[in-house]
């Protein structure tokens, strides 16, 4: 279903209505689960992919603008409505403790882990994952940006963009560790990483620099200052909440003061990560390659990541060729010189 998503975008530039029909389809009542949960795909409808869907028809959306001169809000209510089940079904089934950190397994990642992320730990643990926590934060914003785009001419969407931007807020605040629980994001290394949540409590981060580490940069929106003035009961409830909850927003996940032309920008990352993180991205000893960006660190190749879990020992490292793990049907690609 990730798959169709991506697809749909360069569909959109050569027949608008058919890539409309196809996001729709999966939204429809014979594919999405009465709980909200969009199936991954035809060998396992209970295996989770990232939630891009909204992302997907908030982009689709925009195309068939400007391809065709029509807004289809219609598409977008109709789409938006299933999105919010499929939202309320990550937040409940993903989200174990209700803290803003998510699970959710396998993700598209193949074997770019030290183990299967779809199976439970040996030890009774659980992975706290940087790429599923990331992508629920750029969901908030996909659903910000279209609950916006429908308050235009539908104003009551302005109090449930107001819920996914505090949503946001909250999940930024999370994965970053500006709470009382700890999060993903490793002072000492700069880089965000998934973490094992043990049974007694404790926390081991796996410290496999990978493109799960970069998935939080995805999560980036504007918010345009004619948008804020066109909806006063949004801008007033944002205000408040920059007022009153300084210490949720101050200078990590939004950028309190406007920009030179007025807009605000919502990030998961502040200006300083983002410096880390990239430093490492375009080094072409890490993340860097001739080819695009690897999808693990070539750090790894001399310095191969292993973790023991109750007395079992697991091993992931940078592999060009050939990879040795059959994880997923073996593909390289996961641990090599591309994504």
């Amino acid at each position: 279903v990730w798959d169709l998503a991506f697809h749909m975008i360069p569909v959109a530039l050569v027949d608008p209505e058919w890539a409309k029909r196809q996001l729709i389809l999966f939204l429809r009542e014979w594919y999405m689960h009465p709980n909200g949960q969009i199936p991954a795909y035809e060998w396992n409808f209970n295996d989770v992919n990232p939630p891009v869907h909204a992302w997907a028809v908030w982009r689709v959306y925009k195309i068939t603008r400007n391809v065709t001169g029509h807004a289809d809000t219609d598409f977008l209510e109709r789409a938006f409505q299933k999105l919010l089940l499929n939202f309320t079904w990550w937040v409940n089934r993903k989200d174990r403790d209700g803290r803003n950190i998510f699970q959710g397994g396998f993700l598209g990642m193949d074997n770019i882990g030290v183990f299967d992320r779809s199976q439970p730990l040996a030890n009774g643990g659980r992975l706290e994952q940087a790429d599923s926590t990331a992508w629920m934060a750029m969901y908030c914003l996909n659903m910000l940006a279209i609950a916006l785009e429908l308050a235009r001419t539908r104003p009551t969407y302005a109090d449930v963009a107001s819920k996914f931007f505090e949503h946001f807020v909250f999940i930024a605040r999370a994965i970053n560790g500006r709470t009382d629980e700890r999060g993903l994001w490793d002072a000492s290394d700069r880089f965000y990483y998934d973490s094992i949540h043990a049974p007694d409590g404790s926390y081991t981060p796996l410290k496999i620099r990978s493109f799960v580490g970069l998935v939080p940069l995805f999560a980036v929106e504007t918010l345009s200052l004619e948008t804020i003035e066109h909806l006063p009961g949004f801008r007033r409830r944002m205000e408040w909440f920059l007022e009153y909850r300084p210490d949720w927003v101050y200078n990590f996940n939004l950028m309190v003061e406007p920009g030179a032309s007025g807009n605000y920008l919502l990030s998961l990352v502040s200006p300083e990560q983002l410096t880390d993180i990239l430093a490492r991205m375009l080094d072409t000893d890490q993340f860097l390659s001739p080819y695009g960006l690897r999808s693990l660190s070539k750090e790894h190749e001399a310095h191969p990541f292993t973790c023991v879990i109750d007395g079992e020992a697991a091993t992931v490292r940078y592999e060009p060729a050939e990879s040795s793990s059959y994880l997923f049907g073996g593909n390289s690609n996961w641990r090599g010189p591309i994504w």
